[in-house]
């Protein structure tokens, strides 16, 4: 009997297409779908995987190349096919993305245990699975909530943030629990233990047997891939327990609305009394009788917690790199989209531009009609020196660019989102300029800003501590605020649900940016096509596509793909 033949994908950027080997003597037998493999490709020797066995349409007469050296054990039969099922939800149209994150980061040269047969598989959309929504309070300790969830079960646990997933799995370890923590144990985890811990690549991890997923701050934007194809763990979780027949909690304090959607609802782990302990102050600034553009972001409320050097006080300032926000001079009215009220910019031609639904209006205001429009655009370096002369004591200025480590004696910072992220327990957190992020045009806006609250929160601690939040806004009336003053999350999200069901918006729809040079052909071919909607957003030089559902989408983005220059495909898009 022969070796037999097998279908190769190589690991190289920008080739998408598989090729097929001779099967040596030495491997015959021995060689799985999935593993890692060396072979030649014009004249370079480069590594691959082996994503079939004498596949049908092989032709065995042929004279093949031999495979050249077997490398590695890699992703598993069951991988493979989650992945052909993520190239056409992502658009991605090819398999490489995914096998690279599923693959082990050293050699694995041992026999592994295959997946179990008689639970990952190919799905049916009756198949019933226990997918639940669970609502946890930004401060709760969420092991308890991990443990009841996992008991008996081989599972796994993501958390977005790598230093939280490390010390859960820690947690876990001292508990007595079997944990590998992915990818660092990427063969313990394919051997077989209790849980597999990691982040969100860890949704590609190779599992013997699945039972149970629990997916920790499912609001949490390091989920998504921000390079194309642009996966987010949440849904490659939800397919996977679908296939395996597993149990999955995704788990957050602001629950997304794509989650309450898919699930049905959302559980919430603690009684309307013990949630809103579990959220800190909120002290609301109002601005909104105050010209932005006169203003000092330096409040009297901000000022107050400065002066008390007792305690310890972070600003967090939207960064350049937003889209700029216009403010009427006669009225102070902050301009908005009269379709979905983000924030509007001001395109060449004068018009009012959506960077989010692409709607357009004449250069007037809203509410007085005035022409006389301003730029709101405040910066972090000269808020630095206006904090110190507030303060009277240092302040440290904190962005994603700013070298490691934050300085251990400041007690004032000031900085971007990365401050949230860098600075560990303060007493204040103060958003100063809190509607950059309510009015970002993006439909995910009003979750993003709430994602941002959320952390905050876990730096204050809870309504019976001395923490606080400041948010300076000209919306005090806004849901996201009402949401967070009152604890009341689940009307937010219905709130939130009714607002894109209206706008047809994720998800109620599917959504995808395209931008690039080939976007605009490769929009005008979409819009060709029934089922589809396409709108041009020339402020942001990239055109929205909208279908009735995810694998319609993907569809028709990859069968047009191929007559367009080059495109960058966002599907979902994150910004």
């Amino acid at each position: 009997m022969l070796p037999g033949i097998a279908r190769v994908l190589p690991d190289l950027t920008g080739l998408d297409k598989a090729f097929d080997y001779a099967v040596p003597a030495d491997l015959a037998g021995r060689l799985q779908r999935g593993d890692v493999v060396r072979v030649d490709l014009h004249g370079r020797r480069v590594r691959g995987w082996v994503i079939a066995l004498d596949p049908p349409d092989a032709q065995p007469g042929r004279s093949l190349f031999p495979i050249v050296r077997w490398s590695s054990r890699g992703p598993d039969p069951t991988l493979i096919e989650l992945a052909e099922w993520a190239s056409v939800r992502w658009a991605a149209g090819r398999l490489r993305p995914f096998l690279v994150t599923a693959t082990p980061p050293a050699n694995v040269t041992a026999t592994l245990p295959a997946a179990d047969a008689a639970g990952e598989g190919p799905s049916s959309p009756a198949q019933d699975v226990s997918l639940t929504t669970v609502r946890l309070g930004p401060t709760v300790d969420p092991l308890p909530l991990i443990e009841e969830r996992i008991r008996g079960r081989a599972a796994l646990v993501i958390h977005p943030s790598v230093p939280a997933s490390r010390a859960l799995s820690r947690r876990l370890e001292r508990r007595g629990v079997r944990v590998a923590w992915w990818p660092e144990q990427w063969e313990l985890a394919a051997r077989g233990v209790d849980v597999v811990v990691g982040t969100r690549a860890a949704a590609w991890a190779r599992l013997p047997v699945l039972d149970a997923v629990v997916l920790l701050d499912e609001h949490d934007e390091a989920l998504q891939e921000e390079r194309t194809p642009t996966w987010h763990a949440r849904d490659v979780l939800v397919e996977r327990a679908r296939r395996s027949a597993a149990t999955c909690a995704l788990v957050s304090p602001a629950p997304t609305a794509t989650a309450v959607w898919l699930a049905g609802g959302v559980r919430p782990a603690q009684g309307a009394g013990d949630e809103r302990d579990t959220w800190p102050v909120v002290e609301v600034v109002d601005r909104s009788d105050e010209a932005p553009w006169k203003r000092s972001l330096v409040s009297t409320a901000l000022i107050t917690a400065l002066r008390d050097h007792g305690r310890r006080v972070m600003c967090v300032i939207n960064a350049p790199g937003r889209s700029r926000r216009l403010a009427c001079r006669r009225c102070a009215n902050l301009q908005r989209c009269t379709t979905c009220g983000a924030a509007v910019a001001q395109a060449d031609d004068g018009t009012l531009v959506c960077a989010s639904c692409a709607t357009t209006r004449p250069p007037l205001c809203q509410v007085c009609a005035s022409t006389a429009l301003a730029n709101v655009r405040p910066g972090v370096t000269r808020l630095r020196d206006e904090l110190e002369a507030a303060a009277n004591r240092p302040v440290a200025a904190v962005t994603a660019a700013a070298a490691d480590p934050v300085g251990a004696d400041a007690r004032v910072f000031v900085g971007t989102e990365a401050v949230l992220h860098r600075v560990g327990r303060v007493d204040t957190v103060a958003f100063l300029d809190f509607d950059a992020e309510l009015l970002a045009p993006r439909y995910r806006a009003a979750e993003q800003a709430m994602g941002l609250l959320v952390r905050a929160a876990r730096h204050v601690g809870g309504r019976r501590g001395t923490g606080r939040i400041l948010i300076q806004t000209h919306l005090p009336g806004h849901p996201v605020i009402a949401a967070v003053r009152h604890a009341d999350l689940a009307g937010f999200t219905r709130g939130e649900l009714e607002r894109r069901r209206e706008l047809s918006l994720p998800p109620w729809t599917a959504l995808a940016a395209l931008s690039g040079a080939g976007q605009e052909e490769m929009a005008e071919s979409l819009g060709r096509q029934a089922p589809l909607g396409v709108a041009v957003a020339p402020g942001a030089h990239r055109s929205l596509v909208r279908a009735p559902d995810w694998s319609a989408l993907g569809t028709a983005l990859l069968s047009a793909r191929s007559a367009a220059g080059r495109v960058r495909i966002e599907v979902d898009p994150p910004r």
